[in-house]
């Protein structure tokens, strides 16, 4: 009981960040379409004791580096080489930077100096960060690139991008860039080129599903398969499917068929994937109605057409569905 009370309790804090995240960023104003990601107390995600989320220096970072006591060694807008090395006075062998904390990158200089300065206090600042971009694209309410000051795992990102758009399906997929990573533990081939997680988990903080991104990381949530309702209901429309739907749960999302309909010749047509070919499949919602039927499952790209007890049906349902869409587009001159 105990475990199930810290469960819930967990995902109502995950949830309530969230929603915080999606308030923080809708009021935040952008002057760019790259996003800077800093630290924020609001945005972090929890973690746990044997991962460190501190930011590691990266190839094009620019450091201050400060040395207290002797300004002749200070050094300001020091770019980090593609190597991840960089240069410092009296010291003979580049210093790799890369893969390194600003606290340890600050050791490592005290230690180079040791042999001409004993217990060298020195600082390292990162002045502008340019080493770790990612981007974020698809169904989501704001496509963006951003670049990180920290890491980031991937729910926080999704809600710097105001979370999935009402069209987002069940999966959310993570590219990871093809060039190889200094910081990287392991072999490059055992790592995978593309990960994908159900977006539900995501949503709620699952570990598994909540990775940390990395440079070049490339986030794109797919569009939700579709169907169609069309013909004699009372609201013609696309059903995102992102969750199984069958034949009456989508005709009642439609608003209902209406009086005049020919309940019994439900039409459903289907094209199966990688295949011009379409199949046409004939239902009795009445039948379904009074539990004398199985009600079907819609498959993705089906069209659903409630006939008319005339004959009359899909292009009429077609025409009427799209009337209104075709209204609310903006009028632009062909010259």
């Amino acid at each position: 009981m105990n475990c199930l009370w810290t469960r819930g309790l967990l995902r109502s804090f995950i949830f309530m960040c969230l929603l915080v995240g999606l308030s923080v960023f809708a009021s935040a104003q952008q002057s760019s379409p790259t996003a800077v990601l800093s630290p924020s107390p609001t945005m972090a995600q929890p973690t746990t004791g044997a991962e460190d989320d501190r930011y590691r220096i990266g190839p094009g970072d620019v450091l201050d580096i400060r040395i207290y006591n002797r300004p002749n060694l200070s050094r300001e807008g020091v770019r980090v080489e593609g190597n991840g090395m960089f240069r410092m006075p009296l010291i003979d062998t580049e210093i790799q930077a890369a893969c390194k904390t600003e606290g340890e990158l600050a050791k490592e200089i005290s230690t180079r100096y040791a042999r001409f300065y004993r217990n060298l206090q020195v600082d390292v600042f990162i002045k502008e960060y340019h080493s770790k971009q990612v981007a974020i694209i698809g169904a989501v309410n704001e496509q963006s690139r951003f670049e990180l000051q920290r890491r980031v795992r991937l729910l926080e990102l999704l809600t710097y991008a105001r979370g999935p758009s009402a069209k987002a399906g069940q999966t959310i997929n993570v590219v990871h860039s093809t060039a190889p990573s200094m910081c990287r533990v392991g072999n490059d081939d055992e790592i995978a080129a593309f990960s994908s997680y159900k977006l539900s988990d995501t949503m709620v903080g699952d570990p598994k599903a909540n990775p940390y991104l990395e440079a070049g990381d490339i986030v794109t949530v797919p569009e939700a398969n579709q169907i169609y309702v069309v013909g004699n209901v009372y609201t013609p429309l696309t059903i995102p499917l992102k969750e199984p739907i069958t034949l009456s749960r989508a005709i009642a999302m439609a608003g209902g068929a209406k009086q005049d309909t020919k309940k019994d010749k439900i039409r459903i047509v289907r094209q199966e994937p990688g295949s011009l070919a379409k199949t046409e499949i004939i239902a009795d919602l009445s039948a379904i109605e009074k539990k004398r039927a199985d009600d079907l499952a819609l498959m993705p790209n089906d069209i659903v057409d409630v006939p008319l007890s005339t004959g009359k049906s899909l292009l009429r349902g077609l025409v009427m569905g799209g009337a209104q869409s075709v209204t609310q587009l903006p009028i632009r001159v062909i010259p």
